[in-house]
C-alpha cells in the first residue's frame, strides 16, 4: 500500500508485505493465479479481501446449473472441482490448462494484449474498422512494428473512471434499502469453498495472511435480507477465527459512500483506510516479525 496524504499515519509496511488487490471476477478464479503464478509470494505478509458479492445469488456463486459467462474463465478450475455454470468444451478447457503451464504461451498472450488489441496476429491483421463498407487498416501494416518494447500505460484521464467521471456517484440518493439478494449458504457455496482453498494455499507457503471481510453495502438491503447477510458474514468470520486466520470485519460505510453493492467511492476508500489503520489487529499484524 502506498502512502497518501490521507493515510500518511499508516505504519511502514515491511519489505515482505504484499497486497492481493486485483480482484478477479470471483473467488473460484482467484485460486489459479495464486497457485500457478504466486510462487514469489512465499513467506510474505499478504492481505486478501473477502468480498461477499460472489455469494449474492447462485448465478454469482457459479453454482447454478444454467451456463454463465464470466471474465477470466481460463483461470477457473477446468475439470475439478466442477463448476456447474461453466460449460466450456474439452478443447477450451485443455487449451486453458496448457496456456497456464507453458511459459512461452504466456508471453504470446502478453504480446497480444499489449500490442495487438487482445487479438492473435492473424485476427488483428484481418480486423475491420466497423464501417460500411468496412476497411482493414491493419492489413498492410508490419506486425513486428507493433512490438514497441514499451509498457502500455492508461490514459491520464478516463471519462469512465475516477472522481470526475459520471459513474462516480452514490448508488442511491435516498439510501432506502429495497434489494433482496438470494444469498447462497456457506455450506453450499462454490465461491466460499474456493476462498477457503486460497487461504490454505497461501498458509501452506508460509504466508502470514490477513483477511479484510467486506464491508458490504448493507444499506441496499431490506431488513430481512440484511439479517441473512449478517448471519452469513458472521459464519465467515467464525471460520477464520476457528482456523486462526488474522481478519478484520470493518463496519459498513455510510450509504452515500458506496457506488454499488460492494465498491466504495473515493471518499469511502479513504474512510475505510483510516478505519483499518486504527484497528489494533491490523496494526499488530503490520509489525515486522
Amino acid at each position: 500500500m502506498q502512502r497518501t496524504r490521507e493515510t500518511a499515519a499508516w505504519p511502514t509496511p515491511p519489505s515482505s508485505f504484499q497486497t492481493l488487490d486485483w480482484p478477479p471476477p470471483a473467488f473460484s478464479t482467484f485460486l489459479s493465479p495464486v497457485k500457478h503464478y504466486g510462487q514469489s509470494l512465499r513467506g510474505r505478509k499478504v492481505i486478501v479481501h473477502c468480498n461477499p458479492l460472489w455469494m449474492t445469488s447462485p448465478k454469482a456463486d457459479l453454482s447454478s446449473a444454467k451456463e454463465e459467462r464470466f471474465n477470466h474463465a481460463g483461470l477457473a478450475p477446468q475439470f475439478y472441482p466442477r463448476i456447474p455454470s461453466y460449460k466450456a468444451d474439452a478443447n477450451a478447457r485443455l487449451t486453458a490448462i496448457v496456456e497456464r503451464n507453458v511459459t512461452f504461451l504466456g508471453g504470446v498472450d502478453h504480446l497480444q494484449n499489449a500490442y495487438f488489441d487482445q487479438k492473435s496476429i492473424l485476427s488483428w491483421t484481418l480486423a475491420d474498422d466497423g464501417g460500411d463498407p468496412p476497411r482493414y487498416p491493419n492489413a498492410w501494416k508490419n506486425p513486428f512494428a507493433q512490438v514497441r518494447m514499451t509498457v502500455p500505460v492508461t490514459a491520464p484521464y478516463d471519462p469512465q473512471r475516477g472522481p470526475n467521471s459520471s459513474r462516480h456517484k452514490p448508488w442511491s440518493k435516498t439510501g432506502a434499502g429495497t434489494t433482496r439478494f438470494d444469498w447462497v449458504p456457506l455450506d453450499r457455496s462454490l465461491q466460499w469453498g474456493a476462498f477457503q482453498r486460497v487461504i490454505q494455499t497461501l498458509r501452506d507457503r508460509g504466508n502470514d495472511v490477513l483477511v479484510v471481510l467486506g464491508p458490504f453495502n448493507e444499506s441496499m438491503m431490506t431488513d430481512e435480507n440484511r439479517a441473512i447477510y449478517r448471519k452469513l458474514r458472521d459464519g465467515m468470520a467464525s471460520w477464520l477465527a476457528e482456523h486462526k486466520v488474522h481478519h478484520i470485519m470493518p463496519e459498513a460505510l455510510p450509504s452515500q459512500l458506496y457506488a454499488d453493492a460492494s465498491h466504495p467511492l473515493t471518499e469511502g476508500y479513504v474512510l475505510l483506510a483510516k478505519r483499518l489503520n486504527s484497528d489494533a489487529t491490523f496494526r499488530n499484524w503490520m509489525q515486522p516479525p
